[in-house]
């Protein structure tokens, strides 16, 4: 088989995208792929063609989105491959820095308005970066500022046990991921009211199966998943209600521990591979 072949109809926008190698790694890995035909090199091009000179990164080599969404995936592949040659990690940390809102959330990009989604992408992100000289570990995070990031995600837990992305908006069930999975990277899940949490997604159940951002609406895979997701977090008080006991989940990589273990040993290149 020739260049010519593989290339096939191609074109300027059928390249790799940060997002979806992620999300690719994931699912292998929940599969047991043993990696054998990964390309790791290649990757590790690839991360470095997306990293733009203010540290953030693109979706594609070529451009696309750049916020923090696309930084913490490029941060999730490193720590996958167990290498961070293939990014700029101070210049990353001084974008996330940038995004810190007076709030204490993170906005997807420098002066951007606090968000729950974002502000688990930043604070994950920072917690799976490596020692760099200039940003050894835990220094990226002063003590003031990590408990105004606690309080804002504390406070977004409304009176209804959900939380909301954003200060005085209406709880979402996806949100209840993206604040109580960042408390609980943070060391602060026991803030959050787990009663009240669970009371809320019991009641964005569909009649007909799966949940819904809120009670009353239509449900979706993505606010299903992240539901189930935040629940194999958070410790949850559901007294003798077997339904809602899930697997662990890694918070970090947003994968069951399980996963994340054979990811933790078959990605990572093996001395003398590529």
């Amino acid at each position: 088989m020739t260049p010519e072949d593989t290339t096939g109809d191609a074109s300027e926008y059928d390249l790799p995208h940060l997002v979806m190698t992620y999300t690719a790694l994931n699912s292998l890995s929940i599969l047991r792929d043993d990696f054998s035909k990964l390309d790791r090199r290649g990757i590790l091009r690839f991360l470095s063609a997306c990293q733009r000179k203010d540290g953030s990164f693109s979706a594609l080599p070529n451009g696309g989105e750049s916020d923090l969404r696309m930084l913490y995936c490029a941060f999730v592949i490193s720590s996958m491959l167990n290498d961070w040659t293939g990014i700029d990690v101070d210049r990353a940390i001084d974008y996330i820095r940038q995004c810190y809102s007076y709030e204490g959330g993170y906005g997807q990009t420098p002066g951007g308005e606090a968000l729950g989604g974002t502000t688990y992408c930043a604070v994950a992100a920072l917690h799976l970066a490596p020692d760099t000289q200039r940003f050894p570990r835990g220094s990226w995070l002063t003590p003031e500022e990590r408990e105004r990031t606690i309080r804002w995600l504390v406070q977004n837990q409304t009176h209804s046990g959900g939380f909301s992305g954003r200060t005085n908006k209406l709880a979402d069930a996806c949100y209840c991921f993206w604040c109580g999975a960042t408390l609980s990277i943070l060391g602060a899940g026991d803030l959050v009211d787990e009663r009240a949490l669970v009371a809320f997604l019991t009641d964005c159940q569909f009649k007909f199966g799966g949940i819904s951002k809120a009670p009353g609406e239509r449900p979706d895979p993505y606010h299903t998943y992240l539901s189930l997701a935040v629940l194999s977090i958070i410790t949850t008080s559901h007294g003798d209600d077997e339904s809602w006991k899930l697997p662990q989940l890694d918070a970090l990589w947003n994968a069951t521990e399980s996963t994340a273990a054979w990811a933790r040993e078959h990605i990572p290149a093996k001395q003398g591979s590529c």
